[in-house]
Parts: C-alpha cells; sequence; structure tokens
C-alpha cells in the first residue's frame, strides 16, 4: 500500500509504502495500490495511561479489555501503556491484528501501610518482590501506588528505593501514582522512572527528574472532567487538596517541558480513545504542538520503545487533511488509520 503526504515532526514531503506489518521508503518491487495521498502523517497515537478492561468492581476480563481497546483503535490510538490491570492480558490479545500494540505493568502495587482499599489496587507488604515479579511478567513495567489519602503518609521510602534500584539494575522500569506532595516528593528522590498524576510537582523535583530523562504523565483529562463537581462540595482540607493539586498541572506541565521532562499524554479515564483530550489540555498549558502532539504519538513511542515512522518501522499511522500542529482539532477527525499493517479508517 502506497501513501503520500507530509511526514510529521519533520514536515518533509514523503512517500511511503506499507509491506505487511512494515514500513518502507524504498519503491518496492512488487505492483503497489495508493491507499492516501497528499495527508498529514502521524505515527500511530498513544495513551501512556489508560486502564481498559475493567467494570465498576475492577474485575478484569478479556472481553471488555478488547471492547475498550477497539475504541482507543477507532480514534487512531494504535498503542497504549496499561500501566496497572488486575488480571492478565491473554496471549492471543497481544497478537490480535485488530488489537493496539501493548505496553503492560501488571497489577497496581499498595505497600499495605496505605491500606487503600481500592479495588484496583493489591497490597503487598514485599514491594521489591512483588514489583519485579510484575515488571518480568509484562512489558518491563511495574507501577506502584506511592500515596493515597493527602493527610496520610506517602509509600515508605526505603520500600520503594530498594525497588527502584533493583529495578534499573534488571533494565526494568517503574511508573508511580502520585497525587500528594509527600507521595509526588518520595517518588522523585527515589528514582520513579514515571511520575503519574504528579500533584504539587514542585520546581527542584521537576529538575532532579529531568537530570534522569524521567517522565511526567499529568493525566489532567480525568481530573478536569470532575473539577466543577468538587468545586460544589463543602469547604474542607481534602477539597483544598483536590483542586490545588488539579490547578497545578498545567504550570507543572509547562515548567517540566521547559526543563527537558519529558511529558507524555495519558488519560485514565473513560471514555477510551480520547487521548485528543490530552494533547488539548498540554496546548493549554502552553507547550509547543509539535510537543503537545508528540506526547501523544512520536515522543510517547520513542519513550516506550515504539519506532516511529522510519524505514522498517511497524506500519502505525494516521493521516489528516490538514496539518494538526496548525489546526489541533484535527486530531479528532482523522482521514486514515492504519494499524499492523491493516486500514482501520479510510475516509
Amino acid at each position: 500500500m502506497r501513501v503520500t503526504g507530509t511526514l510529521l515532526p519533520s514536515g518533509e514531503r514523503t512517500e511511503l509504502w506499507l509491506l505487511g506489518d512494515r514500513v518502507t521508503f524504498t519503491r518496492p518491487h512488487t505492483e503497489s495500490h495508493t491507499v492516501a495521498e497528499n495527508l498529514f502523517l502521524t505515527p500511530g497515537l498513544v495513551d501512556v495511561h489508560t486502564h481498559p478492561g475493567h467494570d465498576e468492581a475492577a474485575v478484569f476480563t478479556g472481553e471488555r479489555f478488547a471492547a475498550e481497546c477497539a475504541q482507543h483503535v477507532a480514534a487512531g490510538t494504535t498503542a497504549l501503556r496499561v500501566p496497572g490491570h488486575t488480571g492478565p492480558v491473554p496471549p492471543a490479545l497481544r497478537t490480535d491484528p485488530a488489537m493496539p500494540r501493548l505496553v503492560t505493568a501488571g497489577r497496581l502495587l499498595a505497600h499495605t501501610g496505605l491500606a487503600t482499599g481500592h479495588p484496583m489496587h493489591a497490597p503487598t507488604d514485599d514491594l521489591l518482590s512483588a514489583g519485579l515479579a510484575e515488571a518480568a511478567a509484562n512489558d518491563g513495567w511495574c507501577k506502584i501506588i506511592a500515596d493515597w489519602e493527602h493527610d496520610e503518609p506517602p509509600v515508605p521510602e526505603p520500600a520503594l528505593r530498594a525497588l527502584v534500584d533493583a529495578a534499573h539494575a534488571r533494565g526494568f522500569r517503574v511508573a508511580a501514582h502520585c497525587q500528594t506532595a509527600a507521595g509526588t516528593r518520595t517518588a522523585v528522590e527515589c528514582g520513579v522512572d514515571s511520575i503519574e498524576h504528579g500533584w504539587y510537582l514542585t520546581d527542584d523535583l521537576i529538575e532532579r527528574l529531568a537530570a534522569r530523562g524521567g517522565a511526567f504523565v499529568p493525566t489532567a483529562t480525568a481530573f478536569l472532567q470532575i473539577v466543577d463537581d468538587v468545586r460544589g462540595k463543602p469547604e474542607g482540607p481534602r477539597k483544598d487538596y483536590f483542586l490545588g493539586g488539579v490547578d497545578g498541572l498545567s504550570r507543572s506541565a509547562a515548567v517540566a517541558h521547559e526543563a527537558g521532562v519529558t511529558v507524555l499524554a495519558g488519560t485514565d479515564s473513560a471514555p477510551f480513545g480520547n487521548v485528543v483530550s490530552e494533547v488539548r489540555f498540554l496546548l493549554s498549558a502552553g507547550l509547543p504542538p509539535t510537543v503537545a502532539i508528540g506526547a501523544a504519538s512520536w515522543t510517547a513511542r520513542a519513550y516506550l520503545g515504539l519506532p516511529g515512522l522510519v524505514e522498517g518501522g511497524p506500519a502505525d499511522l494516521v493521516g489528516y487533511d490538514v496539518d494538526p500542529r496548525r489546526e489541533p482539532g484535527v486530531l479528532s477527525h482523522p482521514r486514515l488509520i492504519v494499524l499492523r499493517g491493516r486500514i482501520v479508517t479510510r475516509r
């Protein structure tokens, strides 16, 4: 299949071919047919923080997982990082040509001292063993609940530091849920790779995160949709903590980008297939269009080890009628979606 257009983020005019599940910029000897011309082309979109497959009681099923992943694909999201799921992803789904590419982290591990009581969380006294086991059984990632209630201590620092050090020694990475000032500080100081939510992320912590090539995933989409409801609740410290955390996300994203932190787009919310909402948030925070879109495409893919539209790279792409860097609204209206070399949408 032949595709022509403008390749983003470089802006180069290009002609490429999809040979099975691979991209080539060299005209093949075999006969090809043109499927799209003169589009603006991005590597397939990525949601780096999403939890498909769970019902209201946090019960995971493969059927629900596949159905909610299909919603992602229909929006052009061809890769997902799933930082926490309560059941194993069936192996057949990982290779299903209709499924997005997956980077999973296994169970959401919560030190028993936090006593979160959340049905998604897996309590453990031994974060070290549990985290390494999840990373080995999944895609090199484990997910830690670094904090929970605003007025309670975060995860014990020695336990988290021991896990991070051991994970890094084995080539694994650690993501951490952080929604309190103490939890965010503990996670950054212990060397966590990816800060999820990152409420109360101060400038000194941003500098430390940048120095080691860390990532920040604000997941603002999950919170902004309930802010109005929270503002209507009675005054109190929990309300202040929530609104303060959400209000700080925009500045944190902007400062993190300026400092060199990899800012990524993750939604942590339904409806699935809404990563464009996170791009809109990053744009509103002042990040340049190339950076905001890259957070849900080429930058996210590079961070997860997934090649973009390069010679021999996977055949995942999205095409738009106009340049999304100039008209970001077009991200919600792709003309062409290709996943694993198969056309999902062609309008």
